[in-house]
């Protein structure tokens, strides 16, 4: 079994990782909010979404957070009518992407803040550790 403070290092680390990655998920999706289809009345860019779930770690004897799927939105996408784009089918209409910009912004500050929660969460274990070897060596 794994001391309390490394445990928490862990999970804060599990915590990082996984907001990370919802960090990148958002910032793709911000990056094609106007990709359109290659082709006249083609598939834009799907938005995409994280799931994650909390898992065991037998180790640590704790619950970790960890990437379940990353998928995508089956949400209706945006059209708009413009028949001089390139990607306009017959009727002049161009489907846009499922992304909400405002949504993206607020999911991306979101996991920001969890991400800086996190991060202080580790530096005060890594504090207390060091409290903790500190106050072992002047025994």
């Amino acid at each position: 079994m794994i001391d309390p403070l490394t445990a928490s290092l862990r999970i804060s680390s599990s915590g990082l990782r996984v907001q990370s990655q919802r960090m990148r998920v958002v910032s793709e999706n911000l990056a094609n909010v106007q990709s359109t289809g290659d082709t006249p009345g083609a598939a834009p860019y799907q938005r995409k979404t994280i799931t994650f779930q909390s898992e065991v770690d037998r180790a640590l004897d704790a619950n970790i957070v960890s990437v379940k799927n990353i998928g995508a939105d089956k949400g209706d996408y945006r059209i708009e009518f413009d028949p001089s784009h390139p990607a306009a089918d017959e009727n002049g209409n161009v489907k846009y992407p499922n992304v909400n910009t405002l949504i993206e912004l607020a999911d991306m500050r979101e996991a920001s803040r969890s991400y800086e929660a996190g991060l202080q969460m580790m530096v005060k274990s890594r504090e207390m550790i060091t409290r903790t070897i500190d106050m072992l060596r002047s025994r």
